[in-house]
């Protein structure tokens, strides 16, 4: 927990950087593919993301470590050419899992997230799933548990697998000659999250290409289908948790509404988007049919709230910063706080993205965590030991909540005037 934390306080200001650079590139050659709200949805999701991993909240039902214990054939000790193994094992285990979240129902929940963005570039990288509470996937790693492969390898090796996959998430980088035939490239990926009728469910692998060569499910990027990116369902929402879970209500309001028994119980392992006949006819869920007119979600945003959504981002990186580089410490004061401080940020990313989605429901939120930060400050007299570094901070940091508060609260009446000026206008 405590390593990945540091590990996290060097990757995440670099994976900004990235993501900013991108933005100046794409607007000096004049292709930016960013759109702000999207931008700031995308980073947000990242947070919640690493928040928790770094919380453990996930369950593997088979460890690595139980796996190799028991089935490894000999133990081969941690060389080089051990990591490389290591890394080819993981690999084509998330190939494996990558293709199910594509082609089951219930695991598509726990991949939507990344394809939630209708545009493509590296901060789309960053929407990773937070629903992955239970991972069932381990056993795909047989193969390195066979080999005797060490869990410090595999632990090891994990991170640096997923940080690898960030860089081809990219519309700026055309196709890479040879290495198109060996390693995943920005122009397999564009193809993996197009919604284009030939490109969906293609391109799955995660480093290298020929495992879908190997198990047909390749499609190169055509010049005549410039691929458009999002998902048939629009998630029309930048609240990432949200979107971590619409699918999942999805199916649990289909089979507690259809009247077939067997659906019921089926529908959770049938091809993603199946529904059932009864229920898609009552309640129709709208689906893009046309790939290449469809408006894309943009609810109105002026431009203070565009610098506010900013702001407040920016204050999340900062609180997730101090939290990932001070769990130890924090911990050592209450082993509840790590969770408490995880439920704090969550909090906050909800609360931005109702504020961006134009939710009139945005200042209970913002009320809510403003005074779980208030309550934190008055137990504390402090801001989780920060006041070792500086003895001002419960007041700056009480200072923000309020202001944070009063600011959220004026642009909600903002826009509910602005909402019913447009209905009086109409």
């Amino acid at each position: 927990m405590e390593t990945y934390g540091k590990i996290l306080l060097i990757a995440m200001p670099a994976f900004l950087i990235l993501v900013l650079f991108e933005k100046w590139y794409g607007w000096r050659k004049g292709k930016d593919t960013f759109r702000n709200m999207d931008m700031v949805s995308s980073l947000s999701s990242g947070v919640t993301n690493v928040t928790k991993d770094v919380l453990g909240l996930s369950i593997a039902i088979i460890a690595y470590s139980w796996l190799v214990g028991r089935v490894a054939i000999y133990h081969i000790k941690a060389t080089w050419l051990t990591y490389l193994i290591a890394f080819i094992c993981i690999d084509f285990a998330g190939y494996w899992v990558h293709r199910w979240s594509h082609h089951i129902n219930i695991f598509w929940n726990l991949h939507i997230i990344h394809h939630s963005s209708e545009e493509f570039n590296l901060a789309c990288a960053l929407r990773q799933s937070i629903s992955t509470l239970v991972n069932p996937f381990s056993f795909l790693l047989l193969p390195a548990a066979l080999l005797g492969i060490p869990t410090e390898v595999i632990a090891t090796v994990g991170p640096l697998h997923l940080f690898a996959q960030f860089w081809y998430h990219t519309q700026h980088i055309n196709k890479m000659g040879f290495l198109e035939n060996i390693i995943v490239t920005p122009s397999h990926h564009r193809v993996h999250h197009a919604i284009n009728k030939e490109y969906i469910d293609k391109n799955l692998g995660q480093i290298f290409i020929f495992w879908d060569k190997l198990f047909g499910t390749y499609q190169k990027e055509l010049k005549e289908a410039p691929p458009v990116y999002g998902i048939t369902r629009p998630v029309q929402t930048w609240n990432p948790i949200r979107i971590n879970f619409q699918h999942l209500c999805l199916l649990v309001k289909d089979a507690w509404r259809t009247h077939n028994w067997k659906d019921k119980f089926t529908l959770w392992f049938k091809p993603t988007g199946y529904r059932p006949a009864d229920v898609a006819e009552k309640y129709p869920v709208h689906k893009i049919e046309n790939v290449y007119q469809f408006d894309k979600y943009d609810p109105p945003s002026s431009s203070a709230l565009n610098v506010w959504s900013w702001i407040q981002l920016m204050m999340i990186l900062f609180f997730i910063s101090y939290f990932f580089g001070s769990i130890a410490a924090i911990n050592s004061i209450d082993k509840y706080y790590i969770f408490w401080y995880g439920g704090f940020v969550f909090l906050s990313v909800y609360a931005l993205t109702e504020l961006m989605d134009r939710n009139r429901y945005a200042i209970l939120w913002e009320s809510i965590r403003c005074s779980l930060g208030l309550g934190f400050l008055f137990q504390q007299n402090d801001w989780f030991g920060a006041g070792v570094y500086l003895s001002s901070v419960k007041y700056i940091v009480g200072a923000y909540f309020i202001i944070s508060l009063v600011v959220t609260g004026w642009f909600v009446i903002r826009q509910r005037n602005e909402d019913q000026a447009l209905v009086i206008s109409s």
